[in-house]
């Protein structure tokens, strides 16, 4: 049994993404890094790129969710294992989700990550309260338009439903 009960290849790929990471700083990047698996066979890495690219969603995960389904010609990861040298931010962790991922594994936590500077804590704090206390306003403001891009949508027979 490995280290605090990870074991085979979860490991081996947790191993990878922590590497990943950790190469990452020392090349001018965030402390992140992560890998897409998918029967056991690696689909993509992503590495922290936030800074270097001036892109604020260029998470490691979502750089690998993006790598991988470049790859594989599909927007469906399904089948697939995300590993993450920490634990993912909800932005990637929706993305993950959005990519029909079917786990993610990762090894730092969020507790860790805001102990390098990293709080997504905040984040995942602001997302279980009410809107309106939000520092940035998000609103709605309903045009006679709003429905058109979805009416189009359902009655387009070239769409590739997901």
């Amino acid at each position: 049994m490995g280290v605090n009960g990870v074991e085979g290849a979860d490991a081996r790929f947790l191993d990878r993404a922590v590497e990943l990471a950790t190469r990452n700083v020392a090349e001018g990047g965030g402390p992140f890094g992560a890998v897409l698996v998918r029967d056991g066979q690696l689909l993509a890495t992503g590495q922290n790129r936030v800074t270097r690219d001036n892109d604020p969603t260029a998470h490691a995960e979502v750089q690998a969710i993006r790598d991988a389904c470049r790859r594989t010609g599909t927007f469906s990861l399904h089948g697939s294992t995300l590993y993450s040298s920490c634990e993912p931010c909800p932005m990637c962790l929706a993305s993950s989700l959005w990519a029909r991922v079917d786990r993610v594994v990762y090894a730092a936590d969020r507790h860790d990550a805001a102990r390098g500077g990293f709080d997504d804590r905040t984040f995942y704090e602001l997302f279980s309260t009410d809107r309106a206390s939000w520092s940035t306003a998000v609103l709605q403001r309903r045009t006679a338009t709003a429905t058109d891009p979805f009416d189009a949508w359902l009655t387009s027979t070239a769409r590739v439903d997901y």
